[in-house]
């Protein structure tokens, strides 16, 4: 895990679409659905995960983000943890402050502790929250965090970021949890554009984000297969799945540059791209 760059614990994400410079990663070798704790999960759980196919896509996934200049981070695998791919969840990175989540659900929690292995041999300070809050709950822009709420991400862990984080503003955003991850119905794209899947989200919030972003609706069908949770790289460049045509049709139209990848075998836990990767550095 060692990094090629001069100055190893620099850390910087101010923006969910700043050029991406380092990402965590972890590959799904031990993946499976066991205890079903979301709507897409559940559809699958008895087909389950195809690992070979799974490693096979994220392996293609790993390989373009090199490509495109990342330095790329791989956590080692656990059998333990059958959701470790989801490395955004563990941890998150506010401005040059790294945060090590509490997970909510049993079967995630201990995840984190082979992040914070990373962190200690990089000498990269860290934070670890308290009171439930997963990175996928998330979103950075600027001086704001947008922060879900729900049964994996507490109020109270809303008021410890604040405290935490004093020169930003923190903003909370109820949504229905049975969509997981506010990154599943919300995802930032420029300091304009937004995804939305309004309907996991209420009216006044819908109306609030409006004003802020161009927001790209996203469709009911779209959203189930992950369509909001696409993952920003950097100079309008966008990870998304060919799946998901019109989420993608839109975001060319708007002028981004879409990577298409079939992920549609880790999707079946019910993450994608942004789940799949926890930025430490942007720029």
């Amino acid at each position: 895990m060692s990094s090629p760059v001069e100055d190893k614990s620099a850390t910087q994400c101010n923006t969910e679409y700043d050029a991406l410079k380092r990402v965590i990663i972890c590959q799904p070798k031990y993946m499976a659905i066991e205890d079903v704790i979301n709507d897409v999960q559940e559809k699958y759980k008895d087909e389950n995960i195809d690992v070979e196919i799974a490693m096979k896509q994220h392996k293609e996934f790993e390989k373009l983000l090199r490509e495109h200049g990342v330095e790329v981070i791989t956590l080692p695998a656990s059998e333990k943890f059958p959701e470790q791919v989801f490395t955004r969840d563990i941890g998150f990175t506010v401005g040059d402050e790294v945060f090590v989540a509490e997970m909510a659900s049993d079967i995630r929690k201990g995840e984190e502790e082979a992040l914070e292995e990373f962190l200690e041999e990089e000498n990269i300070d860290y934070q670890t929250t308290v009171d439930r809050v997963e990175g996928g709950d998330v979103i950075v822009d600027g001086d704001k965090v947008y922060v879900g709420i729900s049964s994996r991400t507490s109020d109270q862990a809303v008021r410890n970021l604040q405290r935490d984080l004093p020169n930003h503003q923190i903003i909370r955003v109820p949504f229905d949890e049975k969509y997981l991850h506010l990154d599943c119905v919300f995802n930032i794209l420029s300091p304009t554009t937004a995804l939305i899947f309004p309907e996991a989200l209420p009216a006044e919030m819908v109306e609030m984000l409006t004003e802020k972003y161009t927001c790209i609706e996203v469709s009911k069908e779209e959203q189930f297969t992950l369509g909001t949770n696409v993952l920003s790289i950097g100079d309008g460049k966008v990870f998304s799945q060919p799946q998901n045509k019109e989420v993608n049709k839109a975001m060319r139209t708007h002028g981004f540059e879409v990577i298409e990848i079939d992920f549609s075998e880790i999707i079946k836990s019910g993450g994608s791209f942004r789940c799949c990767s926890m930025p430490l550095e942007r720029e």
